[in-house]
């Protein structure tokens, strides 16, 4: 489904990843594994549209997007949910859904996404439809954002830190619920420093560092390797 083939890029002319390399099957789930300023982040941006590539290429579905802008990415089926959350603080819960609501695809392969069962997912925001964004906590803002990208009908999820800050028992939440999406069949790719997180959701890890793809394979092997958590991920 997704091929990345030598992504080179940066901010202002300075490099920050350099010759990053994989592909991602339909229904697999791969995680970006990293310190804090690795470019996971940037990684996902780049995905999305929203860094332009120095060099390589990006190919969705056989076709090449790297030139794509990130609006006709996401029509194309790639949901971005950006570490930030980017909720509307000033709309209601039903509010900021209602703005990532797009017709399903009816050659699309996956179940279509609506309200009844975004709250399926997360009965939690139930009682919540009528409250504003910005009076929501933390964990209810990460399944919101999460909640409207799904409305928009993507084949692929782009997660970036979907555990970030978030209390013990919303992380067991959160782990539930991406991997039922992954059960529905959803592509994933998530950026995530906490490692039972990325553990539990991803049988795949690819693992930055340096600039560079510093491992990438199954998830279990990752993290066998001492040498290599302790030099690139420092745990």
């Amino acid at each position: 489904m997704l091929t990345v083939d030598g992504l080179t890029l940066g901010y202002g002319g300075q490099p920050v990843l350099a010759d990053v390399s994989f592909t991602l099957a339909e229904g697999e789930a791969l995680a970006l594994l990293g310190r804090n300023g690795a470019g996971k982040s940037t990684l996902m941006k780049a995905l999305i549209g929203f860094i332009p590539l120095a060099t390589g290429r990006i190919l969705w579905c056989e076709n090449d997007i790297s030139r794509w802008p990130p609006f006709r990415r996401a029509r194309a089926g790639i949901g971005y949910v950006p570490e930030e959350r980017r909720i509307f603080a000033d709309l209601t819960v039903a509010e900021n859904l209602a703005t990532g609501l797009r017709t399903p695809d009816p050659e699309s392969p996956l179940p279509p996404w609506d309200i009844a069962r975004i709250l399926s997912l997360f009965p939690a925001l139930t009682a919540l439809l009528n409250q504003r964004g910005g009076a929501i906590s933390g964990g209810e803002a990460q399944m919101l954002a999460i909640s409207r990208c799904l409305l928009g009908q993507p084949r692929l999820l782009l997660l970036d830190e979907p555990a970030e800050g978030l209390a013990p028992m919303i992380v067991h939440d959160m782990i539930e619920a991406i991997n039922l999406m992954r059960a529905a069949g959803l592509t994933l790719l998530l950026s995530e420093q906490m490692l039972p997180v990325a553990h539990a959701c991803a049988p795949r890890a690819l693992v930055l560092g340096g600039g560079r793809v510093q491992a990438a394979g199954a998830m279990e092997a990752v993290l066998e390797d001492r040498a290599l958590i302790e030099t690139w991920l420092g745990v």
